[in-house]
């Protein structure tokens, strides 16, 4: 990951890069954008553009970053105004909700990234070592959802849940990436039919002809995971 830019001037050029290249991003896809083009674009000089960011891949990794960063305001504030209610599922709908939400402005240029993305030696990965921190920060958001909830399940299993729950928002990624339906409207619904289900699911698993069930869930996700 590029450092942090210490000064202010050096942030806005770092900001002004990023915004360069996620407009050409939009109007000649990932793979028609150069460097080059994204310097021009942001008024600054090639080794510049390079000085800030190293390669395209920064450049996404940095895209990646910027929307956990908004995701996890918005989810925060969404988390708020639930004004103390508990129940996991309306802090569940909240959280992929509020993605939904600030990921719409890019819907339109994602399609670009995946297939990149799809790639599993890809450093766009979002499993990939490059894409680390912002699947940390991802995983943190669900962790704290679930903290703050009335779910209640085996300790084991709350332990993975945070990451499964990533999982979880990954394939809703995907579903609306490719989702052409107005505003969305059709991962929306998804989300909305979908959280309930889960929830009921969760609890489920603290009845006790369904516990050894888990106990075996969690322990092929620990040794699928390694060490």
């Amino acid at each position: 990951m590029t450092e942090t830019p210490a000064t202010e001037k050096a942030r806005q050029t770092r900001a002004a890069i990023l915004d360069a290249a996620l407009d050409l991003f939009r109007s000649h896809g990932y793979d028609g954008t150069t460097m080059r083009a994204v310097a021009q674009q942001a008024g600054v000089s090639a080794g510049n553009a390079y000085y800030y960011f190293s390669s395209k891949e920064h450049l996404v990794q940095a895209f990646y970053d910027q929307l956990q960063e908004a995701h996890a305001a918005a989810a925060a504030e969404a988390l708020q105004g639930l004004e103390g209610r508990t129940a996991y599922s309306d802090r569940l709908r909240a959280v992929l909700s509020a993605w939904v939400d600030i990921a719409s402005e890019y819907h339109e240029f994602a399609g670009t990234f995946f297939k990149n993305a799809a790639e599993p030696t890809s450093p766009l990965s979002p499993f990939s070592e490059a894409s680390t921190p912002a699947r940390e920060a991802a995983v943190q958001i669900h962790r704290a959802t679930i903290d703050g909830s009335d779910l209640k399940v085996s300790k084991a299993l709350r332990e993975e849940l945070p990451e499964l729950m990533w999982l979880l928002q990954m394939g809703v990624v995907l579903f609306w990436v490719h989702d052409r339906s107005p505003d969305q409207r059709r991962t929306r619904e998804l989300v909305e039919r979908a959280v309930p289900l889960i929830d009921r699911l969760l609890r489920l698993t603290r009845v006790p002809v369904v516990r050894g069930v888990v106990d075996d869930v969690v322990g092929l996700v620990r040794s699928v995971k390694g060490p």
